[in-house]
């Protein structure tokens, strides 16, 4: 059987001009990663990314700790949803111009997720809920026809397009992946093997090689 890998980005740049940035945490924890994959022995012969500056990042550092010679591709279907269209799409519950608490702020994001995964209002959004999946999912399937067998890849991603390869191959919907993306950590492995019956989950958000060190490399967002 072939193995991929797919890897949420290290944690990004949240609240500064340029969200779509590692912070320093972030490029920590891709080295880690790196060094964690490369000392069990994984060397992949395909390797993908998203198109953002934070899957781009996450893969430099984590191909250069590693060691790893393999051509990193570029596959937009990794990339996250529109977070900013999502929010834009469902006002704040404030006042006109007032700062919201991180406790204000959570509880909108809930909300506006809930909404654009929801379907009910799929027209309004530059890509709906289900066209976000189905992209997705896409994305997957080229990653395993590109994999000769026992071949093995590795995708460097965000936590929304993990959650719904996991929550698909579950055979869940938008309620297992509401429930799953929250709680997908930062530079977190989820593992998929690819043989005769297709794609198969075995795990799901493996963050041990932040464990038993820095506490502060342990982050969601």
């Amino acid at each position: 059987m072939s193995v991929v890998l797919l890897v949420r980005h290290g944690q990004a740049s949240w609240g500064a001009a340029d969200y779509d940035l590692l912070s320093a945490v972030g490029e920590r924890q891709s080295r880690v990663l790196g060094s964690a994959l490369a000392a069990r022995g994984f060397r992949p012969e395909v390797a993908v990314r998203g198109s953002m500056k934070r899957h781009r990042q996450t893969a430099a550092g984590a191909v250069a700790a590693a060691g790893w010679e393999a051509e990193v591709l570029e596959d937009r279907g990794w990339d996250e949803f529109d977070h900013r269209q999502m929010l834009d799409l469902h006002p704040r519950d404030v006042g006109e111009g007032e700062e919201l608490t991180r406790a204000e702020f959570q509880r909108w994001f809930v909300e506006a997720t809930r909404r654009w995964s929801g379907g009910n209002f799929a027209d309004e959004y530059d890509e709906s809920f289900r066209a976000f999946g189905e992209r997705v999912e896409a994305a997957l399937g080229r990653i395993v026809e590109r994999l000769d067998p026992m071949q093995d890849a590795v995708v460097f991603t965000s936590g929304g397009p993990i959650s719904w390869v996991t929550a698909s191959l579950l055979g869940g919907g938008a309620d297992v992946w509401s429930q799953l993306n929250p709680v997908t950590v930062n530079s977190s492995v989820t593992k998929v093997v690819v043989g005769r019956r297709g794609a198969t989950l075995v795990s799901f958000n493996d963050h041990s090689h932040l464990e038993g060190g820095d506490p502060d490399l342990l982050t969601y967002r």
